[in-house]
């Protein structure tokens, strides 16, 4: 399938924005949230320091690192300036700083897909452009967000939130290059499309969207044990997480997500031609019961959690596409 000069553009937005979702993770995973507590700068300077002695006192304004410090629930009159050189961490500030710069050409290229959706309005696919211009929205509110993110100190709702609007924004992007073509790419069906097995798409993408979201406070959930448990092993945290029940949700509905996902892969051979995307779809959906396996029975690996997210943002891509492309028709042997 030859992609069209804008759907490099967009596709190349979407891969932007992937690696920064994994970038995210890494963030996280590693507690490099607050890395850099001010924003837009890191320390007071565009380029963070790499020593607590590069750190320049006189630009630092203290009283938005004691509102910070007040949302986190610490004493505010704790935060002085030798407070803040004492737990200057370079790791974690260069972390979050990468965060910073791989979110650079997210903004990039979403304008630059922007600008070429123009042209598109030109050949009458004006949805084009109003997808294009929904994903700069979505950009801007999020980039707004990751700002409130650090000045909040890392306040749970906004987290999930951010990280929902991002995947809202892979989908959107995801339509936008699959629409970006005179003759958009679909399904080879085998005979006529199947209604019951594009339900059970959908109802599997419903399943996966909530478990993200889910999967979203569980990692809420091991923010707060990473600031609360400091000194134990990651895998004791799986303790105290089953007696979350938001933990248990999630860990149930994997199972729930791994059957739909072998009926769908299923039906897909017998009705549909057996592609890569269907492929995909189902070794993602494996993989990701056996990450979970991981997370839930070894401990909560930060490499494992890492790779959870990345995939889940993947996973609901490819079958978001997988759903595009089963409205049309194009037969298996054409």
């Amino acid at each position: 399938m030859k992609l069209s000069r804008f759907q490099r553009i967009a596709l190349s937005a979407f891969v932007a924005i992937e690696i920064l979702i994994f970038v995210g993770a890494i963030v996280r995973t590693t507690g490099s949230g607050l890395g850099c507590p001010d924003w837009p700068f890191c320390y007071g300077c565009w380029v963070p320091p790499t020593t607590a002695e590069e750190i320049d006192l006189t630009k630092l304004d203290l009283e938005k690192f004691r509102l910070k410090a007040a949302a986190m629930g610490r004493d505010p009159a704790s935060i002085t300036p030798e407070k803040l050189k004492a737990e200057f961490n370079p790791v974690a500030t260069w972390i979050e700083y990468l965060n910073r710069l791989t979110s650079i050409p997210v903004g990039l290229s979403v304008m630059v897909m922007w600008f070429a959706s123009i042209f598109e309005w030109r050949k009458d696919r004006s949805v084009i452009w109003l997808t294009s211009t929904f994903a700069v929205i979505l950009v801007g509110v999020n980039a707004w967000l990751g700002a409130r993110v650090v000045l909040s100190g890392l306040k749970p709702g906004i987290i999930t939130l951010h990280m929902a609007l991002a995947i809202l924004l892979l989908c959107v992007l995801v339509y936008t290059a699959w629409r970006g073509t005179e003759r958009p790419w679909s399904l080879a069906w085998k005979a006529e499309p199947d209604s019951k097995l594009r339900w059970l798409a959908w109802a599997l993408f419903a399943l996966i969207v909530a478990e993200g979201v889910l999967g979203s406070q569980v990692r809420e959930l091991t923010d707060e044990l990473a600031r609360t448990h400091a000194g134990h092993t990651r895998a004791e945290w799986v303790h105290e997480l089953e007696s979350s029940w938001v933990y248990l949700v999630h860990r149930s509905f994997s199972w729930l997500i791994l059957f739909s996902g072998i009926a769908f892969f299923r039906r897909c051979r017998a009705l549909a031609h057996r592609g890569w995307l269907e492929i995909t779809i189902t070794a993602i959906i494996i993989s990701q019961m056996l990450l979970g396996v991981v997370l839930a029975n070894v401990g909560i690996l930060a490499i494992a959690q890492i790779l959870h997210v990345g995939l889940s943002s993947l996973l609901v891509s490819a079958l978001f596409l997988w759903l595009l492309g089963s409205r049309w028709v194009r037969r298996a042997n054409s």
